[in-house]
């Protein structure tokens, strides 16, 4: 006889009761037949709100992204809304991606607001994810939906929520929520539809986002420079189909060549192991397109189209990916350069980033007399900054993880306007007889090479959450002295909220949200950070390093460093 842990079981039982529908009960009952490791993943825990919202695997149980976990989320967040604005018409916007189930999905917590008498505006087909951010803003919502699992694999959906600034959800708002929530029984979900209160929407926010994305990411390029430019995009399966080409079309980018094996919207992502633009092998397509056709620059979106790669040419002529923090600083160092030719620095303006990117994001707010603000990762935090600081204006910023944000009126990363930004970078170097490599080149010169790494560590299921935190653990209550042969300086730990300087041993209080990350500062100028993935079953080891030097033997000299520090810690 195959054994079920009781307390599993007893969670099991509650879904085999008759508010669940027939499917969802043979499933169960075929899993504790013949499946109990499987049974145990799916109903161990409640799917927890993360970085990104909530994601997770799609399947039956408490732990696994469906109609009933969803539904539960959706009758939560109706009353919440309702104790909130009680005396407001209440209006909620949804969007969703490719993926699939997400279009079902995103009709069931349609239907659960509207049976709340709560009016939506759901979007006809697929969107980018920043157009949900704008949307909520332009239609004056309540809050915003978006069904997404961004670059995660096939089998896993989401569920993130945005508030009426067009942000996602921060403490203590997200916690009172969550607590609304976990008071509920599934039984209580309200799946009577009322589609009265449930609107389409389509091209009139279409055209309304695009048009404020050329307004934010465009720089007074010439028609010239922007005929020259040869753009290879790959929306690689995903949402930036419906909008990119599109916004770069009316931008007056004409020459844009569309990997077309990957343009088709398919939550299977048939032509890439992982539709995550981080991963070098996803722009495969796009970089060989773009040898074919000699373009200047490659842009890959994933699938929500909140996060791009961008590849250029380098020296030599060979395309050459840029990693997020590369990416981020020609972006931000553009814009910053923009301010200041168009005399808008007066001291009211600061970048934002997060606490596992670059510190080069620091020296250029330095340089350019702007106030730097360093968050937790996720753009939420940055969207909050926008948010808590309505006298200071947000020039731009972003995070390792390929994600940035162009001004404002969006209030999550941003692919679309990014994307334009790039391109506009990219046409106003190579008209000046440049490139977006040198240019990157000329600001390493200026400030000196920082050259950063990631390495994730994949720990699937409930013994895979449970190693990820003994290393937590470990690494927390045994701090190293000394990486890679540089004594460490200063130990930040989030999660305590307390930062320690060696020798000293002196502690400080650090004014931050508590998190589950750890950050250590190396005598040498080295900074590594470790934290759990909210959103996928990993641990991410966060290495940066510097020098002063410059060149391609300094460059080197900080290859080896990150060898070096990848063998101390264990993680090569």
């Amino acid at each position: 006889m195959i054994y079920v842990d009781p307390s599993i079981l007893e969670r099991v039982n509650k879904w085999l009761t008759p508010f669940f529908d027939d499917k969802t009960q043979h499933t169960i009952k075929e899993m504790i037949a013949h499946d109990p490791q499987g049974l145990e993943d799916s109903f161990y825990k409640n799917l927890a709100f993360g970085t990104g919202g909530m994601r997770g695997i799609m399947g039956v149980g408490d732990n696994r992204i469906n109609k009933y976990t969803l539904g539960k989320n959706t009758q939560g967040l109706s009353n919440y809304l309702k104790k909130q604005f009680s005396n407001e018409h209440i209006k909620v916007a949804i969007a969703y991606d490719c993926r699939h189930n997400s279009k079902e999905l995103a009709q069931v917590v349609a239907n659960v607001f509207s049976a709340n008498g709560i009016e939506v505006f759901l979007f006809s087909d697929l969107r980018p994810t920043p157009e949900l951010s704008f949307a909520v803003k332009h239609l004056n919502c309540h809050c915003g939906i978006v069904l997404t699992a961004s670059h995660n694999p096939p089998e896993y959906n989401g569920y993130k929520v945005y508030w009426q600034d067009g942000g996602q959800l921060v403490p203590p708002q997200d916690g009172e929520i969550i607590a609304e929530i976990n008071s509920l029984e599934y039984s209580d979900i309200n799946f009577k539809a009322d589609s009265e209160k449930i609107q389409s929407i389509d091209s009139e926010i279409d055209n309304a986002f695009a048009k404020a994305s050329i307004k934010n990411g465009s720089f007074n390029t010439s028609e010239k420079a922007k005929d020259n430019l040869k753009i290879v995009f790959t929306s690689l399966h995903g949402t930036s189909i419906t909008m990119i080409p599109k916004v770069l079309e009316q931008a007056g980018y004409k020459n844009v060549t569309i990997v077309e094996e990957q343009a088709q919207p398919d939550g299977d992502f048939p032509t890439v192991a992982s539709p995550n633009p981080e991963e070098p092998e996803a722009l495969k397509m796009a970089l060989e397109l773009a040898d074919k056709k000699h373009a200047d620059i490659v842009i890959g979106t994933d699938p929500d189209c909140d996060r791009l790669g961008i590849a250029v040419r380098d020296t030599e002529g060979q395309m050459t990916l840029l990693n997020g923090n590369q990416a981020m600083i020609l972006k931000t160092h553009f814009l910053l350069e923009a301010y200041k030719k168009a005399d808008k620095l007066n001291g009211k303006q600061f970048i934002a980033s997060t606490v596992v990117s670059t510190p080069m994001m620091q020296k250029l707010a330095q340089s350019y007399q702007v106030i730097y603000k360093e968050g937790l990762t996720g753009f939420k935090w940055i969207a909050k900054m926008v948010k808590d600081f309505p006298e200071l204006e947000f020039i731009g910023g972003g995070e390792e993880s390929f994600g940035f944000m162009v001004g404002d009126f969006v209030r999550d990363k941003d692919a679309v306007t990014a994307t334009l930004l790039a391109c506009e970078i990219a046409a106003q170097k190579k008209e000046a007889g440049s490139s977006l490599f040198e240019y990157l080149q000329s600001i390493y010169e200026e400030y000196g090479i920082y050259k950063e790494h990631l390495v994730s560590l994949v720990k699937k299921g409930k013994k895979g959450a449970e190693e990820i935190s003994e290393m937590m653990t470990t690494l927390r209550e045994k701090p190293f002295t000394e990486i890679a042969g540089s004594k460490v300086i200063r130990f930040e730990d989030l999660q305590k909220q307390l930062a320690t300087t060696f020798p000293s041993k002196t502690t400080q209080k650090l004014d931050i949200p508590k998190s589950n990350v750890l950050i250590y500062y190396t005598e040498d100028g080295s900074k590594i950070a470790m934290r759990p993935s909210g959103t996928e079953p990993k641990i991410k080891f966060y290495m940066s390093v510097q020098s002063q030097a410059t060149g391609e033997a300094a460059a080197k000299q900080l290859e080896k460093k990150i060898k070096n520090i990848s063998t101390h810690l264990n993680i090569n």
